[in-house]
């Protein structure tokens, strides 16, 4: 059982002054004595709330979903949930073991080795001996990770971390299992496996608070959800009536945002995805359409169209170059070839630039979705598996 009244969470922001040793701290009071605060300092003791007035219960056996934005406020939220870090104000009753997975290698010790930390975390959790003995098996054969067993976890890769991780986590049988985006690590194989036990662990009855862009994910594992923005609750209830609602916000964050030009001479009128001519599967072309409305001819444009994951990294980065834009009103084609997206949820960044300035960047100008049948617009970006890809670029005809 989870309990959450009135949560808030304040950061100072600015920089700060940290004595480790009071010897520091005599020597910056000798330094500075007793004066008066100036604005500067004031300034430097502003706060940031990255959570105010947080409120929701999770009954015993619940399996949950806490979406949002980057930046929303989710990861503080389980931090605080885990006993991580404190709450500024407001009030949380746990009933129950808790295990959590927040950061790729949280809780393990990196001098010790795969099998040491599988015992230390037990222990962390409350578990005796017998019991991870009993849970031992399952859990390597889970993790894959037999031959590096006793091996220091320092030397693991980011991969072979997380599957550990998550492995312990799930298999330990905690009454409150937290889990974050730390699963985006792995590659798409292990990422369906850590998916299908998330949904055991549901179904057997214990608590899950699930932290995810995979809307998928979310509204197959739980049953309500909570989403976060900027740090307040928007909205708690039903999974699918949540999940409506941060499509939608999102569909309009991204369509009353306005492109940006450095040169009054330049400007992007539209840029369009072309989901029509998409097929999914490797090496199939899509097209990106371009507006442009010019005050005079720009000669040796340069074109930047990057594809990227939830996560941030980067699938596709495909650059070109136009020798000539014409003044006016002109709609250019863009289509990108030998590429492999799986389906999945993606943002478009593009860029512009001419003679070493930068005309237009923006981030998260389109969002779209990969499926099996083809594409559908307007998405969010949830984790997918995270590959570089460097598409080839083909500009065609521009036409005025």
């Amino acid at each position: 059982m989870i309990h959450v009244e009135g949560i808030g969470k304040r950061y100072r922001l600015g920089k700060s002054i940290r004595h480790d040793t009071l010897r520091d701290a005599i020597m910056h009071r000798a330094r500075f004595g007793r004066r008066r605060q100036n604005p500067i300092d004031r300034q430097a003791e502003e706060h940031f709330w990255a959570l105010k007035d947080i409120s929701f219960d999770v009954t015993e056996g619940e399996a949950v979903g806490i979406i949002g934005r980057n930046g929303s406020g989710k990861s503080t939220l389980l931090k605080i949930l885990s006993r991580i870090t404190p709450p500024t104000e407001g009030v949380i009753r746990l009933r129950g073991r808790v295990a959590s997975l927040l950061e790729v290698g949280t809780g393990f010790h990196p001098e010790l080795s795969g099998r040491e930390n599988i015992y230390l975390n037990g222990a962390i959790l409350g578990m005796r001996c017998q019991e991870i003995n009993a849970k031992f098996d399952e859990i390597i054969a889970f993790a894959e990770i037999d031959k590096f067993l006793d091996t220091p976890v320092k030397r693991y890769s980011s991969g072979m971390y997380v599957r550990l991780a998550f492995a312990v986590a799930a298999h330990l049988e905690p009454q409150i299992l937290l889990v974050d985006e730390v699963l985006a690590v792995g590659d798409a194989e292990f990422q369906k496996k850590c998916l299908g036990k998330i949904g055991e662990v549901a179904k057997s009855g214990r608590t899950v608070l699930f932290v995810s862009h995979n809307m998928a994910a979310v509204q197959s594992l739980t049953s309500r959800a909570v989403l976060l923005s900027d740090g307040h609750l928007v909205e708690w209830g039903r999974t699918e009536n949540v999940v409506s609602t941060y499509l939608q916000r999102a569909s309009e964050y991204v369509s009353t945002r306005r492109m940006k030009s450095n040169d009054p001479e330049f400007s992007v009128s539209r840029f369009e995805f072309d989901a029509d001519a998409f097929k999914p599967g490797f090496n199939a072309p899509f097209r990106f359409d371009i507006s442009f409305e010019l005050d005079r001819d720009f000669h040796s444009i340069n074109i930047v169209i990057e594809i990227i994951n939830s996560i941030g990294s980067r699938l596709i980065t495909s650059r070109g170059a136009i020798n000539l834009i014409p003044g006016g009103k002109s709609h250019l084609s863009l289509q990108i070839s030998d590429h492999h997206l799986p389906p999945g949820d993606y943002s478009v960044t593009l860029a512009i630039g001419r003679n070493r300035r930068m005309l237009v960047y923006e981030e998260n100008v389109l969002l779209f979705e990969v499926s099996s049948e083809g594409v559908s617009e307007p998405l969010l970006m949830p984790q997918i598996e995270a590959r570089d890809r460097l598409g080839a670029f083909i500009p065609m005809k521009v036409s005025t």
